[in-house]
């Protein structure tokens, strides 16, 4: 499944893209979260059932930005 996007593998897993060509700066990122949803929701995200796409790895790769 190639999307397209960098920073997703072919099978749509989020990756580290090599950024060593660009410039240095500094960045700082701290970040936390307390989600509440139904069991039903919980099961569906983790099974990758969710009709919108792979909740998790869109929340890993947003991580990756975060800390870039």
């Amino acid at each position: 499944m190639s999307s397209g996007f960098s920073h997703f593998d072919d099978s749509g897993n989020a990756i580290m893209v090599d950024v060593s060509d660009k410039p240095e700066t500094r960045r700082e990122a701290v970040a936390e979260a307390l989600v509440r949803c139904k069991a039903e929701t919980l099961g569906l995200i983790r099974e990758g059932g969710v009709k919108k796409g792979d909740v998790l790895s869109v929340a890993r790769l947003a991580g990756i930005m975060g800390a870039k």
